[in-house]
């Protein structure tokens, strides 16, 4: 006698045997004894087919240890075609679960296969998990979106929640004129939205680089009269670093935007270079700054933006710290900011360099599951 499944998406369960059942099996005891065995091998069957469920979505999940942000949950959304934010967010995320206690959901722009795939620009599938998110930490790239994911975004920010903004999420939509959705455009040009979820939101839309791309990199200053700021605790002056440069943004920063970080531009593309002389540091470009934004809740919600981010960015710890700082603050858990705990990287990580399709290939959302 042996056990089969069947099934495609509904599996069965069915009784097999080369011979016909033998008739002591109708016995009331013998059948206790089958029932005894098959409810047991039926629930193993339907926790393994809940696993395989959860292993195919095209997102992944950290969920938070014992730390300040256990109960929280932050949803972090990638997709750039550059800075390998498919690479910075599952880090920050593992750091955030693993060190802060944060639970942690990342979402990656994928094929039709589920494979990741940074070129694709109109497919960001799990945005519905914002629904119950207390953070959005978005590093995208003009996006293209659907309109059934693009309202799931729309809907986190009428309710006034905060968001994180790291790098290209100045420039986190291209969407043309004939979409609902238009003025996120980073280019629109609507009354009252010019510049889109970039100007509006975060508080700039792509303007140019200040550094030169890929040969000077950031060193972030604490800004003027920031010193006692709680999202620079436990971050010695200077020790903010990326291998991103510098981004021009328009200066003054609108509405009650204030700069937390000034970048320093640098020679070259070590954390020790030396700033550039000259008017490109005079004045420095806010790299990091805080503001609110009017949502149709009326509640203001709470901004932290910095155009630094890619995934090399990470491996200065006053990087890591500055954006772990900011989730706390952004939620209103700056009381809770130390500033000695950790943000130490979590497992391997080795990041690849920026660059236009320098992703690596292959991969799938699965790939980052394991929490070291």
């Amino acid at each position: 006698m042996r056990f089969n499944v069947r099934g495609g998406g509904n599996k069965r369960l069915f009784l097999s045997a080369p011979e016909r059942i033998p008739e002591s099996l109708k016995r009331g005891t013998m059948l206790f004894r089958l029932r005894s065995l098959v409810i047991p091998l039926a629930a193993i069957l339907a926790v393994s087919v809940n696993a395989q469920s959860k292993a195919s979505d095209p997102w992944v999940v950290y969920e938070g240890t014992e730390g300040p942000g256990r109960g929280k949950h932050i949803v972090l959304v990638s997709g750039d075609e550059e800075y390998r934010s498919e690479e910075a967010l599952p880090q920050l995320a593992k750091m955030l679960a693993k060190h802060h206690g944060f639970k942690c959901s990342v979402l990656f722009a994928v094929d039709d296969t589920g494979t990741i795939d940074p070129n694709r620009l109109d497919n960001l599938p799990g945005l519905e998990l914002l629904k119950n998110a207390d953070l959005m930490i978005i590093a995208t790239r003009f996006r293209n979106l659907p309109d059934d994911q693009m309202k799931h975004l729309v809907d986190y920010l009428d309710s006034g929640r905060p968001v994180i903004g790291m790098r290209t999420a100045t420039h986190a939509f291209k969407i043309p004129k004939s979409s609902p959705y238009a003025k996120y455009s980073f280019d629109s040009k609507e009354k009252g939205y010019e510049g889109g979820f970039g100007k509006q939101i975060l508080g700039e839309t792509w303007v140019n680089h200040h550094g030169k791309h890929g040969k000077q990199s950031t060193r972030g200053m604490t800004a003027q009269g920031e010193e006692s700021n709680p999202i620079l605790r436990g971050i010695p002056d200077g020790t903010i670093w990326g291998a991103t440069d510098v981004y021009t943004v328009h200066l003054p920063l609108p509405g009650d935007s204030k700069p937390v970080v000034m970048g320093a531009v640098l020679e070259g593309m070590n954390a020790t270079d030396k700033p550039v002389d000259g008017k490109v540091n005079e004045p420095m470009m806010p790299v990091a700054w805080v503001k609110t934004y009017p949502s149709t809740s009326g509640k203001p919600g709470r901004v932290f933006t910095t155009t630094m981010g890619a995934s090399q960015d990470l491996v200065s710890e006053g990087t890591r710290r500055m954006l772990v700082n900011a989730a706390y603050w952004a939620m209103g858990l700056e009381d809770k900011i130390d500033g000695k705990r950790s943000v130490d990287l979590v497992g391997t990580f080795e990041p690849s360099p920026f660059k236009v399709g320098g992703f690596r290939k292959g991969l799938k959302p699965a790939d980052f599951e394991k929490l070291d």
